[in-house]
């Protein structure tokens, strides 16, 4: 085990050289992984919510939601959804690792925060389930009141639903093919003042996002993850800006074509990235002055400013010049 990297943000990232201890066929399309450092010694902590960088070996780096149990750290637990329409990593996973195997792996970073709360409501769908499980776990463990409510295409492609099915009637499923759409609204309306955590698929999480706004929840009790990165386009500025990079006295115009990260690099800035889309929260970075123009979708803007950072991979600027701590 050897640490490599440094997020600028939070804490030391490191990377592993993890073995594959366990794959199995978890649902249909879905993969259960269980990987342990391969010198036998303690993986790092984390907390529920967390994720971990694969870098496979065709060089690609894919991002995938801790699912097992935090107080174990003899190893992690993964589930990886089989996707043809994704650029190739869940493809290579599948089709590549097996047990016995090697793998290089980054991490654990949190974007995704799980906070105490006397009542919870989860909502996944597919394989969002995913990051949900220990975030449900935590909260039988603190004696919280919480409620699941997990959506699938079929009850077949539905990941880990027989050890969920274990906690009785607080759990909830709905295959699409059975029982159709989980009725958002009704359940929205009945949490009262209990934090919300989703994560699936886009129109899911805008179907939840749109429940809160029919029955007047703030959105503050609504914490979500993304799979992919939201849409942008409607709020992205135009025009160069400035930086000035403190630790590296250098003072830069990002073109309307480049990021922050792409120009840094360029003038000899070391800054470490993993998706450079704007989904792992690697990037971040201290905003030390200046108005960024948060278009990420680790974290909720609101989130950022009150943090005072910014991904620098996709975020801009609109104050003219940002002031960051690199």
């Amino acid at each position: 085990m050897s640490i490599s990297t440094t997020n600028p943000v939070t804490s030391v990232e490191t990377e592993i050289d993890a073995t594959i201890v366990m794959k199995r066929v978890a649902a249909d399309g879905v993969a259960e992984i269980r990987l342990s450092a391969t010198d036998g010694s303690a993986l790092p902590e984390w907390a529920p919510g967390a994720h971990v960088d694969f870098i496979l070996g065709s060089g690609l780096v894919r991002q995938y939601s801790l699912a097992g149990d935090p107080g174990d750290r003899s190893h992690y637990r993964f589930g990886v959804l089989l996707d043809p329409n994704s650029r190739g990593g869940s493809i290579e996973v599948h089709e590549t690792l097996s047990a016995g195997e090697e793998i290089r792996i980054r991490g654990p970073r949190n974007n995704f925060t799980f906070r105490n709360a006397e009542t919870y409501v989860f909502v996944a769908g597919g394989i969002g389930i995913t990051p949900l499980l220990p975030m449900i776990r935590s909260a039988v463990a603190n004696h919280a009141n919480w409620s699941l409510w997990y959506g699938g295409r079929t009850r077949s492609s539905m990941a880990f639903l027989e050890e969920l099915l274990a906690f009785g009637e607080r759990v909830n499923v709905y295959p699409e093919d059975e029982r159709g759409f989980i009725p958002l609204k009704e359940v929205i309306a009945e949490s009262g003042d209990a934090l919300v955590y989703t994560c699936g698929p886009e129109p899911l999480l805008n179907a939840v996002g749109g429940a809160f706004e029919a029955v007047g929840k703030p959105t503050r009790d609504l914490h979500l993850e993304r799979f992919v990165a939201r849409d942008v386009r409607d709020i992205t500025p135009t025009g160069a800006f400035e930086i000035e990079l403190v630790e590296s006295e250098l003072v830069l115009t990002v073109p309307e074509d480049q990021s922050i990260v792409e120009v840094a690099r360029e003038a000899g800035v070391l800054v470490f990235t993993s998706c450079e889309e704007g989904m792992c929260g690697t990037c971040e970075t201290r905003v030390v002055s200046g108005t960024p123009v948060h278009l990420d979708s680790a974290k909720a803007p609101e989130q950022h400013d009150e943090d005072g950072t910014m991904a620098i991979c996709v975020s801009r600027c609109a104050s003219g010049r940002l002031v960051l701590d690199l």
